[in-house]
C-alpha cells in the first residue's frame, strides 16, 4: 500500500538478471526476553547481522524489537547487494517513515557501516529505469569509472546512516 512503512525495493541480481524485488520489514515491541527475528526469502544470519550494524552504527535501538523480513513474491535471493534494502525496510518500520514508492536501493553493508561497491551497477540501474523508478541509492564506491544514464537520479552514499538520512526523510 502506498505509504506504508517497512517497505523497500531492492535491485537485486538473479544469476545474470537484474530483478527489482521489494523487501518487507515489521519490526514491533516484543513481549518476551529474547526477541524475534524471522527471515523469509534472504539468509536469517544476514539478517542479524545488518540489525547488529543498525544498532552500533545508526543507534537504532532493535534489541527489545521483533523483526520479521519478508522478500514479496516468494523469490530467494542470496547477494551482499541485498543489505542496504534490508537495512532501509527495517529502519522505514522502526521510524515508522515510509520510503518514496519511486526509489530503488542496493549495497553492501560492512560492519562499521560502511556502504561497499557492488557489482553490474549499470544493469541494476538501467532496470530501475526501464521499470519507471526516478531515484536509485547506492554505493559511493560503484560509482567510479561508470557514468549513469539521463532519466534517473542516483544517490551515491558511503554510509548506512547516509543511506537511511536520503530514504528516510
Amino acid at each position: 500500500p502506498a505509504g506504508a512503512s517497512g517497505s523497500t525495493v531492492e535491485a537485486a541480481m538473479e544469476g545474470t538478471r537484474p530483478v527489482l524485488v521489494e523487501l518487507q520489514a515489521l519490526v514491533a515491541a516484543t513481549m518476551f526476553p529474547a526477541p524475534r527475528r524471522t527471515a523469509n526469502g534472504v539468509d536469517y544470519n544476514r539478517l542479524n547481522l545488518i540489525i547488529a550494524v543498525l544498532e552500533k552504527r545508526v543507534g537504532m535501538h532493535l534489541a527489545t524489537q521483533d523483526a520479521y523480513l519478508n522478500v514479496a513474491g516468494g523469490l530467494r535471493l542470496d547477494e551482499p547487494a541485498l543489505d542496504l534494502g534490508i537495512a532501509a525496510a527495517i529502519a522505514s518500520s522502526y521510524r515508522d517513515k515510509p520510503t518514496r514508492p519511486e526509489d530503488v536501493v542496493f549495497g553492501e553493508i560492512g560492519l562499521t557501516g560502511e556502504v561497499r561497491g557492488v557489482s553490474r551497477v549499470d544493469q541494476r540501474v538501467n532496470e530501475a529505469l526501464k521499470l519507471g523508478f526516478k531515484r536509485v541509492v547506492l554505493p559511493e564506491k560503484s560509482m567510479r569509472q561508470w557514468t549513469p544514464p539521463r532519466g534517473i537520479e542516483v544517490v551515491p552514499v558511503a554510509t548506512i546512516r547516509e543511506a537511511l538520512d536520503v530514504l528516510l526523510r
